[in-house]
């Protein structure tokens, strides 16, 4: 594996002391409900939808749900999108370089809809047919890191913050649209805290853990119970206390009832638990 990969460049040219402040946030979520919701959606549609693409189908809802936070800050104001994008990293070369595939109107989409994205997005870039990705690659290759430091900053505020598109470069208009996922439970990692990409010039950062049977209080008893660690890096300058209240509790609403997301308020009946037997001894008690 080469020891100087694009994404080494990228996180040596951008790298910076700490200067602003972030709010760090953490959701521990019961995952059954979500799984079943996931493998009847496999079942029904034939799209096979992972943990990563329902969280990011919840995050752009709680974007839609808090408009002041999905949007950009240029020229010291704030200015909010009309539409919510959010993108997803996606592991290339084994792990040595990272993409990204921005999913438009991903509130819209649902899980389903995110899922076909992620496939068709992914394939493109493991396959090297990513215009867009390549130019900009081919660009980081090419410049040292300290030309790229002042060059992604420039570029970055541009895209991202002004909205302006540089062909050239790969770089489109607002890339990073206004939330990036990713996972470490694909990697067994239980939980992690994303650091700000300082050029994608995002609001919010969601990581995915790895989901595990964890002990937890359940209808009063301690059980056993299917859980995934969510943690949030969100940039201060966008959100307050109570925003980020609603996007929780919205995330845990739809971790309860992710059938919402099909139009519906509960579990078709076909997946409903069966009722417990009753003995005839038991009846006639």
């Amino acid at each position: 594996m080469k020891t100087m990969t694009t994404r080494r460049k990228l996180a040596i040219a951008t790298w910076r002391a700490p200067r602003e402040g972030n709010i760090y946030g953490r959701l521990a979520l019961d995952t059954e409900q979500v799984q079943r919701y996931l493998s009847w959606l496999s079942e029904t549609t034939g799209t096979k939808v992972t943990l990563t693409a329902f969280v990011g189908a919840c995050v752009a809802r709680g974007l839609a749900a808090t408009p002041t936070l999905n949007g950009r800050i240029f020229l010291g104001r704030y200015i909010p999108h009309s539409t919510v994008a959010v993108s997803f990293l996606v592991a290339l070369e084994d792990g040595g370089d990272l993409g990204k595939v921005k999913v438009d109107r991903a509130d819209e989409a649902g899980p389903q809809g995110i899922a076909e994205a992620l496939r068709a997005g992914a394939g493109t870039l493991r396959k090297g047919k990513d215009e867009a990705f390549n130019k900009s690659k081919g660009v980081i290759r090419m410049l040292p890191t300290w030309l790229l430091r002042p060059m992604l900053r420039w570029v970055g505020w541009l895209g991202s913050c002004g909205g302006f598109s540089i062909p050239a470069l790969g770089v489109e208009p607002y890339p990073f649209g206004t939330a990036i996922v990713t996972s470490v439970g694909m990697l067994g990692i239980d939980e992690g805290l994303v650091p700000p990409t300082p050029f994608a010039h995002v609001p919010l950062y969601v990581c995915v853990g790895n989901e595990r049977r964890v002990p937890t209080e359940w209808h009063g008893e301690i059980a056993l119970r299917p859980q995934v660690v969510i943690t949030a890096t969100i940039d201060h300058r966008f959100i307050d206390g109570f925003q980020l209240g609603t996007l929780a509790r919205l995330m845990r609403e739809l971790f309860a009832n992710p059938w919402a997301f099909s139009g519906l308020e509960g579990p078709p009946d076909a997946l409903e638990a069966p009722a417990p037997e009753i003995s005839a001894e038991a009846a006639h008690a």
